[in-house]
């Protein structure tokens, strides 16, 4: 089930609501767990059992810890906890990429097994990871109370896509949270505004990715045309699903952190990434590259560093040698970046920043969205006029044409314009009464487009179920 759905947004949304603002506070907890299961179970119904071991494996490796502090036994506990939780995540996500790529090395014949992903793991695994070695330094307490760890690693808001909600963001509100119709009204909004982006934007640059990809024609133009649009629908995919998960926290009493700072206004590649899928970074930084010694070490390790932590990252992102290829591509940018590029933009005025990274960026995507290492390749060479093909064509120019309206709105819409706009208009006592009337009449109208879009439309993915 997916936000983006009718079924989860006029049955399953509408009954939780309902049962969860009726049950007196100290069940509260247990109508969000239960309903995380149940909205998990009709995604996912043979991978629940997964789940619930990583759960309970989380929380007794938690209890185990806490009992054995400052003992080396409470460091044999960790190191159990994330060969348990990790090998879950290896054994489902990783297997068939290990047996292919061994097969290919070595000659072999290895079958491959039978095995689908379950949704999620990506993320509830990190999260399971990230409380365990938080209550092993000491940075978080041990949760003894099963129900409200399990309501924490299931929370249905954030449990198939994100953003990654580490347990000391949460700690104290799965304990005790306060409801308002403020918080609501707040996460309401949200809500919709993150499911228009998903629907209207994300679902119809996809469309839109889907024609160009199709067509028998072919130009350099579309590549790049192709290539832009992927990037702003992959943007408005993941922000809107971060944006409805934070919405619905806010609903429940959670304050889930921000996950997307409008990544493409940044002027390096560093700040990309402090402003794109910032629950993913932060992990790795507090998890992986600061115990590594971070950049508080000699230039040799600390290019170490900046390998692994970005071997992680793209190899999280799936199973495939394009992913890898992916994460080692900013380990590059990043690296360089780092030791001269960054002083070459210093000097450069911001639209030259701003193009820098919109490039770079646009071709990390074309690697990512493809489906082999050779696909990425070509469509690359496609775009820099190496495939034999002319620059542009009448058909690139009709779709250029057809869809630049909607292309623009889109651009301005992937930056804080909107909301500086409408930031301006309500410091004018007038306008904070018209956005104050507008909001509820704003929301409603857009919850009555989505629900023709979905009504009338068969695509309507989520890029992010691939990891």
């Amino acid at each position: 089930m997916v936000f983006s759905s009718i079924s989860f947004l006029y049955y399953f949304l509408a009954v939780f609501l309902g049962l969860y603002f009726i049950v007196p506070k100290k069940f509260k907890n247990s109508i969000l767990l239960v309903s995380s299961l149940l909205f998990y179970f009709y995604g996912e119904p043979s991978y629940i059992l997964i789940m619930l071991l990583s759960i309970v494996s989380g929380y007794l490796h938690g209890l185990w810890i806490d009992y054995k502090r400052n003992t080396p036994s409470a460091k044999v506990a960790l190191i159990s906890s994330i060969v348990v939780s990790g090998g879950f995540l290896l054994f489902f996500k990783y297997t068939n990429f290990f047996i292919k790529n061994i097969n290919q090395i070595f000659s072999f014949k290895i079958p491959s097994l039978e095995i689908v992903m379950p949704i999620g793991i990506s993320f509830y695994t990190f999260q399971i990871l990230s409380y365990v070695i938080d209550v092993y330094r000491g940075d978080a307490k041990v949760q003894k109370n099963i129900l409200n760890f399990a309501t924490y690693v299931a929370l249905f808001p954030q449990l198939i896509a994100g953003p990654i909600v580490r347990y000391t963001t949460i700690e104290n509100e799965l304990e005790s949270r306060t409801h308002s119709l403020e918080k609501a009204a707040y996460g309401v909004w949200r809500f919709v505004i993150g499911l228009s982006k998903k629907v209207i934007f994300a679902n119809s640059l996809g469309e839109i990715c889907k024609i160009i990809s199709k067509s028998d024609e072919s130009s350099v133009f579309y590549y790049w045309m192709a290539a832009v649009l992927f990037a702003l629908q992959i943007y408005y995919d993941f922000s809107g699903y971060s944006d409805m998960a934070i919405g619905l926290g806010r609903i429940f009493g959670f304050h889930f952190l921000e996950n997307f700072n409008y990544p493409f206004i940044s002027k390096s590649i560093t700040e990309f990434w402090r402003r794109w899928h910032m629950s993913l970074g932060t992990w790795f930084r507090d998890y992986v590259y600061i115990p590594m010694g971070g950049n508080r070490v000699s230039k040799l390790k600390w290019v170490r560093n900046i390998l692994v932590v970005w071997f992680l990252t793209g190899f999280w992102h799936g199973a495939e040698w394009n992913f890898i290829v992916w994460g080692l591509y900013f380990a590059l940018l990043l690296a360089l970046e780092k030791l001269f590029i960054k002083k070459l933009l210093d000097k450069t005025p911001d639209i030259f920043k701003h193009l820098y990274v919109f490039f770079f960026i646009t071709v990390s995507f074309v690697i990512f969205n493809a489906n082999s290492m050779g696909e990425a390749i070509g469509n690359i060479k496609g775009m820099f006029g190496l495939q034999g093909v002319p620059l542009i064509t009448t058909e690139a120019l009709y779709y250029a044409r057809s869809y630049f309206i909607f292309f623009i709105i889109a651009l301005i819409g992937a930056t804080p314009i909107p909301a500086i706009v409408m930031k301006k208009i309500s410091s004018i006592k007038a306008g904070e009464y018209l956005i104050h009337i507008g909001k509820p009449a704003t929301v409603l109208v857009l919850l009555l487009v989505v629900t023709g879009y979905l009504i009338d439309g068969s695509f309507n993915p989520f890029l992010y179920f691939r990891f």
